[in-house]
């Protein structure tokens, strides 16, 4: 499959005041057209940060570096998302990329009517829908989103609806602009089981009928492996392993995927908590950053960063114990 976007050593730099950090260091990613992608890893891994540095949107004082190519539509030349001038990123966003942000209530605004909100996306990058046309693509886009009563919701404010309607409202946003990639972060959080299972059900299917790709950002493993056909995993700013979904989770090839699969809750057996925290940014240890919780861990863990290994087809660990 040809990539829709193929991200090479992508980092992000935010100033604190021991200095600037990196919550994400020389990242290597790609995503296919109609592919999804899990992105998993404890929390201060750099997941979202990974996510909302594709779209530009790091925080004030933060250094973008990279590479983040984006395919052009109709045979345009791909765009480097990471040198773009704002005024261009403006016209990907929501357009040729969408995300849906972990906390609704806090993301929607307060004081606006649900369907004003997603037809805004629309007039943005279509002007001359008018205020009639894009309150309709405003409707289809809750549609879509499998929002009951899609007119009545549109009237409706954000604290009107559930936790649920909340979230379909976020991904009727995302889908106004009719993107072609879908960042959604953590898009399931605070949700109960049931309506867990409506949401990734709704995202597999607008994925097959929108041919949309998908990045998802999670820090449950057993909710990316319902959705993703290839799995990144984060820790400390890294990617330390990434390739096919069922090739990472049936034979993990570093230590950190074994210690989430180990933490991850099961219908049968004790889990296994992984020992001690995340390092702190600005006090990363000078090798491997998770040679301190390793249980595997050698001499020379410690001396320096490993480079990526192929454990297999397609499949890449930053590990020294992969042969």
């Amino acid at each position: 499959m040809s990539s829709l976007l193929d991200v090479r050593g992508l980092t992000v730099e935010l100033p604190t005041t021991a200095g600037f950090v990196r919550p994400v260091d020389d990242a290597d990613f790609s995503v296919a057209a109609a592919e999804a992608v899990g992105v998993v890893g404890e929390s201060g891994s750099g997941k979202t940060m990974m996510g909302l540095a594709l779209l530009g949107l790091t925080p004030p004082g933060g250094r973008r570096s990279g590479e983040a190519w984006l395919a052009g539509r109709d045979g345009k030349p791909a765009s480097n998302l990471v040198s773009l001038p704002e005024r261009e990123l403006r016209k990907i966003r929501g357009r040729e990329i969408a995300m849906v942000f972990q906390e609704p209530m806090t993301a929607l605004n307060p004081v606006m009517r649900i369907g004003t909100q997603v037809a805004e996306v629309a007039r943005t990058h279509e002007p001359n829908l008018g205020a009639a046309g894009s309150w309709r693509r405003a409707i289809e886009a809750l549609e879509r989103a499998a929002v009951p009563e899609p007119e009545q919701r549109a009237r409706q404010y954000p604290h009107q609806l559930s936790g649920g309607l909340r979230q379909r409202a976020m991904i009727a946003m995302a889908l106004a602009g009719e993107p072609r990639l879908l960042i959604a972060d953590e898009p399931t959080t605070a949700l109960d089981v049931t309506v867990q299972r409506q949401i990734l059900e709704l995202l597999g299917r607008l994925r097959r009928a929108s041919n949309l790709a998908l990045l998802f950002i999670s820090h449950d493993l057993a909710v990316v492996a319902q959705l993703a056909d290839r799995l990144v995993v984060m820790y400390a700013g890294r990617i330390v392993e990434q390739g096919p979904l069922r090739a990472v989770l049936d034979g993990p090839a570093h230590p950190y995927t074994e210690a989430l699969l180990r933490a991850a809750p099961r219908r049968a057996g004790r889990l296994e908590p992984i020992p001690g925290m995340v390092p702190r940014l600005d006090a990363l240890p000078p090798g491997c950053p998770f040679e301190p919780r390793c249980p595997r861990r050698r001499a020379e863990c410690a001396r320096k960063v490993p480079e990526p290994r192929r454990a297999g087809p397609d499949h890449l660990a930053r590990c020294i114990l992969v042969p």
